[in-house]
C-alpha cells in the first residue's frame, strides 16, 4: 500500500491520527447536542469510512449531519421503537436518529439472534442517513458471521430505471461481509454505476466520469455528472449502463423491496427528508454447513481469484475489501489521508461549536 496518497490536485493529502479524527467528530456531535453514546458510535463509524478509503462517505458527510441536528431533521437523542418482532426478525422505527448508531446497533442485535437461532434480521424505517456501508462489515465477519446491509432513501431519487430518463430511486447500496480464514471479503456496491457523493465531487472539481455513467434529459448517455443535477435533469444510470442496465435496475428494485418494502416506509409514502430505510441481516454459518466449511470455500475462491491470468494493465486480481483493508492498515500506521475538501468543510462548524481542529501529522 502506497503511503504517499495525494488529492485530486496532486498535492500530498494531509494526514491525521484516526483516534484524533474520531475524537474531533465525537466532540462536534456532542456540542451539536447529540447524546454522548450515540455521538461516540456515530463518530467511530463515520471515520471508519475514511480509514477504508471511502472519502465521499466518511467525514465529508458530517457538515450535512450537523446541519440536520441543528434543524431537527436528525434527532439528537432517543431510542428506536420496535414495532414488530418474532424470534429472528424485528422492525424498528428509527425515530430519525443517527443512522450510523442505528445500523451498528442493529448489526449487534441481529448477531445475537444469529448466534442463538442461526440468523437475525432487522428492518429499519425512519433512520437518518447511514454513511459507508463497508464500515459495518469487518467486526462481525471477523467473528465468523456473514452480514448483509442494504439501504435506500425513499425521499429522494437520482437513478433512472433501465431504458428511462426520469430518476425513480437512489443508488441503493448493498454490502456483504463474508468470513474467510484471513481477512474478510467486504463487498460494498451500489445498484447504480456511481453514487451521488462521487458525482457531486466530480462536479466541484471540474472532472468528468471515465465512462458513460449518466443519461441527460434527452436520453443521451453522458460522462458529465452535472446532467443529473442541473435543470432540466437527467439521471444516474443503473449498474450495467445503457447496454446492461436491466441488471442494476433489478438489483435496485430488490433493495427497494427489502428496505422500504419490509420496513413499511418507502416511495409510496410522503417524503420526510434525507434519511434511509435499511435492511440488516446476520447469518451464523454454524447453523448451516459450519464456519470451517464456509471458510474452506471462501479461501479457495480467494486463491483461484489471485491465481487468475490478468488483463493487460492489471497487476493482480483483488477481492472486494482487500484494497480497503490495505488502506486501513496504512492509515492506522501512517495517518488517515483526508480528501482536501473535508477539513475546510468542517472549519466553520468547528469554530461555531468551539471544537479544536486536530493537527495534521
Amino acid at each position: 500500500m502506497n503511503s504517499t496518497a495525494t488529492n485530486a490536485n496532486g498535492a500530498p493529502a494531509a494526514r491525521y491520527r484516526a483516534t484524533d479524527l474520531v475524537a474531533f467528530c465525537e466532540a462536534l456531535y456532542v456540542k451539536a447536542g447529540m447524546r454522548a453514546d450515540i455521538a461516540a458510535t456515530s463518530a467511530r463509524v463515520l471515520v471508519e469510512g475514511d480509514v477504508l478509503g471511502h472519502s465521499t462517505h466518511g467525514m465529508a458527510l458530517l457538515p450535512g449531519y450537523l446541519k440536520a441536528l441543528a434543524d431537527g431533521t436528525m434527532r439528537a437523542a432517543g431510542e428506536p421503537v420496535v414495532e414488530n418482532q418474532r424470534t429472528v426478525a424485528q422492525v424498528w422505527n428509527g425515530q430519525r436518529l443517527s443512522g450510523l448508531w442505528l445500523v451498528e446497533r442493529a448489526v449487534n442485535v441481529a448477531s445475537i439472534m444469529a448466534k442463538a437461532h442461526g440468523t437475525g434480521t432487522i428492518s429499519i424505517k425512519h433512520s437518518h442517513h447511514i454513511a459507508c456501508l463497508a464500515a459495518y462489515l469487518e467486526a462481525p465477519a471477523r467473528d465468523g458471521l456473514l452480514v448483509i446491509v442494504q439501504s435506500s432513501d425513499p425521499c429522494t431519487a437520482s437513478v433512472a430505471p433501465h431504458g428511462g430518463i426520469t430518476p425513480i430511486m437512489t443508488p441503493n447500496p448493498i454490502a456483504i461481509g463474508i468470513p474467510t480464514g484471513t481477512d474478510p471479503i467486504m463487498i460494498d456496491i451500489s445498484s447504480s454505476i456511481t453514487a451521488n457523493g462521487p458525482s457531486q465531487r466530480m462536479i466541484k472539481e471540474g472532472r468528468r466520469a471515465p465512462g458513460i455513467w449518466y443519461v441527460d434529459h434527452e436520453g443521451r448517455g453522458s460522462n458529465d455528472p452535472s446532467v443529473a443535477f442541473t435543470e432540466p435533469k437527467g439521471a444516474l444510470l443503473p449498474l450495467g449502463g445503457l447496454d446492461a442496465g436491466h441488471k442494476g435496475f433489478g438489483l435496485g428494485l430488490m433493495i427497494e423491496s427489502m428496505t422500504g418494502g419490509l420496513a413499511g416506509f418507502g416511495r409510496a409514502d410522503p417524503p420526510q427528508g434525507w434519511g434511509a430505510s435499511v435492511f440488516v441481516q446476520v447469518i451464523d454459518p454454524e447453523a448451516f454447513g459450519g464456519r470451517a466449511a464456509l471458510e474452506r470455500q471462501t479461501d479457495h475462491l480467494r486463491a483461484i481469484s489471485h491465481a487468475s491470468r490478468t488483463q493487460p494493465g492489471v497487476e493482480n486480481v483483488r477481492l472486494p475489501g482487500e484494497g480497503g483493508l490495505a488502506r486501513k492498515r496504512a492509515h492506522l500506521a501512517h495517518g488517515v489521508a483526508l480528501h482536501a475538501s473535508i477539513m475546510p468543510g468542517l472549519a466553520e462548524w468547528a469554530q461555531s461549536l468551539s471544537v479544536p481542529v486536530p493537527s495534521a501529522l
